[in-house]
């Protein structure tokens, strides 16, 4: 079972899509928070770097990256919580679990540490770092099957984002989409089950 970070574990994209589309409109790329969610959710800083310099034809300023973590990550110890029922659905799944995010290694051990997650996952943490390709390609995924030992065909995906679910279903897994802010119709590419409650996993997991 692998499990993304950001808006499926941990409660983070509201306030990082502030930070993020914040830092995009001063840069001369105006954006709106529901904007950013719609665009870069479940994409890297480098991939959302990379799309926007080809939509305005000229290069960001390099301090983008070092800008963003700046602003958000020493805030995240003050607000930053476990998706609600996240907790619980983790505890009633039986099958072994990991992490596989587009957030740096810093970010995921930060996070999953400040909400009381890391332990649960023994170190089974994959980050969009150790490919070369983040999502939507499948990369990431097919590369926590290879180091676990597990054919993709019996892995099962949980993600939040169209791009994460297009990455799920390219690697050839099955894809659950949690539609919390993005609409449920965007994920309707998803394979398996498209819920809005995390307390409704462990049952429709069960039922897969």
């Amino acid at each position: 079972m692998i499990f993304d970070n950001d808006g499926v574990l941990v409660d983070s994209e509201p306030v990082a899509n502030r930070v993020l589309a914040a830092l995009l409109t001063e840069y001369g790329f105006p954006c709106t928070v529901e904007e950013s969610i719609a665009a870069f959710m479940g994409r890297s800083v480098p991939q959302v770097r990379a799309i926007v310099e080809a939509r305005l034809g000229r290069v960001l300023p390099p301090d983008l990256e070092a800008r963003y973590r700046a602003d958000l990550y020493p805030t995240f110890q003050d607000w930053l919580q476990p998706i609600p029922g996240v907790v619980a659905a983790l505890g009633a799944i039986a099958l072994p679990v990991c992490v596989a995010s587009s957030g740096t290694h810093e970010r995921i051990r930060l996070t999953l540490g400040c909400t009381g997650l890391w332990d649960r996952f023994g170190g089974r943490v994959f980050s969009a770092q150790d490919v070369s390709r983040g999502k939507p390609a499948p990369d990431l995924f097919l590369h926590a099957a290879a180091t676990l030992g597990v054919p993709p065909g019996r892995c099962a995906v949980v993600e939040d984002s169209p791009a994460g679910v297009t990455a799920a279903n390219a690697a050839g897994m099955t894809s659950s989409a949690f539609a919390r802010l993005v609409p449920a119709g965007a994920l309707g590419h998803a394979t398996g089950a498209v819920f809005s409650d995390m307390a409704d996993l462990p049952a429709l997991l069960a039922r897969a």
